[in-house]
């Protein structure tokens, strides 16, 4: 049988019969007031005549209260300094209040609360009225409530001016505690600024200081036997019967002047009652003003501890190229990077994402970058997982304008894909800097020396401020081999987009026309054996005279680059003997063969190295290695 809706108020939830979905809602409204948010009503299923502790409703009613808090904690001191106010004006408002704390009361019998040790949230009503009423807080709140001179008033019908009803009222300032956890969940809520909810909260807590010793300085004075012989006595004659608001004023002005330390001398204490009373605020005004400085000094310093470090770095980055006598302009990169780093400190992925899960991480990634990647020229008709694969492992960063981002012959380790700003392609020739081309959003800038492990051909410069995701080719190259169709699709990509590059930047690459007939082959190669399995081993049957037939082809994640070199005789290769082709080392002997033979047109059977040793296992080869055929 389904559940029902109660007609009364949403504020009043059913009990799930899931345990899970309580659990979830208690985990849940125990963690989104921190962030600003209420629970939604639909996240708890609570029993009966039950309110959520976080409910939006229930939070709307607590946040009133403070309201009439705040007038509690103005009204017990001055009604105990001018019993004149408590017995008539007042009175009707105390009362007021007072029934709005005792609706509170009943209602509390009413919310559930997060158990401790199971972190579930309590909806019996047993348990918890059981737990209200077993707990400090039930006397405190019922003793804060009750109207104690009103009450006396009915029952004896005789109105009282006794000093133990106002010092009565004083329990209502128990009802703080709600002030103190509403600045607790405000300093959590992200939609309120902290450094503005501290402050708040420092004014709040000197005003009721100096409001409260003020009332308690001028109750000592209208109570002393000789009104004369006192602080406020001696400036205003028969002040008893002056206008309460003209004694409240004086006793302002004199708690300011001493807590702000200034001592004016014209209120000051007169018999030993006031002197203890002001040695005891003055030690009390001590500890206050050292709280006070020390989070407004805390407040103050952790708003400009950004700018510190900015400076510091700034300081240490001109240090050090004055030490080292670095270039103006390489000096001005580094000044430009760094505050770079400190202006978008908001936007710097990796500081903001490290401590996230993988999972999220990724997500995050997937929705800023997937659609740039997939744009570039490379990644094009490829598998939507290769994609996916390659945006998780990407790393993003700024940089400012004027600043290289790739060097020209430097190791290539990365390469980049711009995805917004501006940078120039360059090269030097004979000393003067030469710009070959510009790239813009979702292009791509050094994949040419990871894809051909070469050195990067080209110095790449940002024109304005840029923003890009870095690549390693160790990562791109382990994530692409498993896939060999979409490894076809970008050797196909890199080819085309080669081919069509402009006659001086083609100029730039080395060995570029021998390293696109080596891929051509290697490609076509391929699709041939993807397509007729056997013939691979046919080839080899029928060729296998005067060659190793034990020959296993090798597994590397990085290709290396061999120069082979042609011989039409048996003689041995001669020492400086350079001419050759660069290739890129193939996976068998055979494969080596085949190639040599199409770059030379002669057959041949051995591989020598550079000294002369023969060569039997393509593994034992190195980068840049000589090979002889014959």
């Amino acid at each position: 049988m389904s559940e029902t809706r109660s007609p009364l108020p949403l504020l009043f939830r059913r009990r799930s019969s899931s345990e899970m979905m309580k659990n979830l809602a208690s985990v849940s409204s125990s963690l989104l007031p921190a962030f600003g948010t209420v629970v939604d009503e639909g996240y708890l299923h609570l029993r009966k005549y039950v309110i959520a502790p976080y409910d939006r409703r229930y939070r709307w009613w607590q946040t009133f209260l403070v309201a009439l808090v705040i007038y509690s904690a103005w009204a017990s001191p001055f009604e105990l300094a001018f019993k004149k106010a408590a017995t008539d004006a007042f009175m009707p408002v105390d009362l007021v209040v007072d029934a709005f704390f005792a609706m509170d009361i009943l209602l509390t019998f009413f919310v559930a609360y997060l158990d401790k040790s199971t972190y579930l949230l309590v909806d019996d009503h047993k348990k918890i009225a059981l737990r209200y009423v077993t707990s400090l807080w039930f006397p405190m709140d019922v003793a804060s409530t009750l109207p104690f001179q009103f009450l006396y008033r009915i029952f004896t019908g005789k109105m009282s001016h006794g000093e133990i009803f106002g010092f009565l009222n004083l329990l209502r300032l128990w009802r703080l505690r709600r002030v103190s956890e509403l600045f607790k969940r405000l300093e959590k809520d992200t939609r309120f600024g902290y450094f503005w909810t501290r402050l708040f909260k420092l004014i709040s807590v000197t005003l009721f200081a100096v409001h409260s010793a003020g009332c308690f300085y001028f109750w000592l004075a209208a109570h002393h036997k000789t009104p004369e012989n006192t602080w406020i006595g001696v400036e205003v004659s028969d002040f008893k019967h002056r206008s309460i608001w003209l004694c409240y004023t004086y006793s302002i002005y004199w708690s300011i002047v001493t807590l702000t330390t200034v001592g004016y001398g014209d209120l000051h204490a007169v018999n030993t009652g006031e002197k203890i009373f002001n040695m005891l605020y003055m030690l009390f005004n001590i500890g206050l003003t050292a709280y006070i400085i020390g989070n407004m000094t805390n407040l103050i310093v952790h708003s400009a501890v950004r700018t510190f470090a900015m400076r510091d770095a700034i300081n240490e980055i001109l240090r050090f190229g004055s030490k080292n006598r670095l270039p103006e302009g390489l000096k001005g990169q580094m000044l430009a990077h760094m505050q770079l780093k400190f202006k978008t400190a908001e936007l710097q992925q990796e500081e903001v994402l490290q401590d996230l899960p993988k999972a999220i991480r990724s997500s995050i990634a997937q929705h800023l970058f997937h659609s740039t990647v997939g744009n570039t020229y490379l990644v094009k008709g490829v598998s939507e997982d290769l994609i996916s694969q390659l945006v998780s492992e990407m790393k993003a960063e700024y940089y400012p304008p004027k600043v290289e981002i790739i060097l020209q012959n430097e190791i290539p380790t990365d390469f980049y894909i711009l995805v917004s700003g501006e940078v120039d392609v360059l090269t030097y020739k004979n000393g003067t800097e030469q710009s070959l081309s510009k790239l813009g959003a979702a292009d791509m800038a050094g994949e040419i020396g990871v894809i051909f492990n070469i050195p990067q051909p080209f110095t790449v410069r940002t024109k304005r401020l840029s923003q890009v995701i870095r690549m390693s080719h160790h990562h791109f190259k382990q994530m692409v081999q498993p896939q060999s169709e979409d490894g076809k699709i970008i050797i196909s990509n890199f080819i085309q987009y080669l081919k069509g590059l402009k006659q001086e930047m083609q100029e730039e690459i080395p060995f570029l026309m021998e390293l696109l007939d080596d891929m051509n082959a290697t490609h076509t190669e391929t699709n041939e054996e993807l397509q007729n399995p056997g013939a691979l081993n046919s080839h080899a049957e029928t060729n296998t005279e005067g060659r190793p037939e034990t020959s296993s082809p090798i597994s590397r994640k990085c290709p290396i680059r061999v120069i082979i070199h042609g011989h039409h005789s048996n003689e041995s290769p001669k020492e400086g003997d350079i001419s050759g082709k660069l290739i890129h080392l193939p996976d068998s002997i055979e494969d080596l063969f085949r190639l040599a033979e199409k770059k030379f047109g002669k057959q041949g059977n051995t591989i020598l190295m550079e000294d002369g040793s023969l060569v039997e296992d393509l593994v034992a080869l190195r980068e840049n290695d000589h090979l002889f055929i014959f």
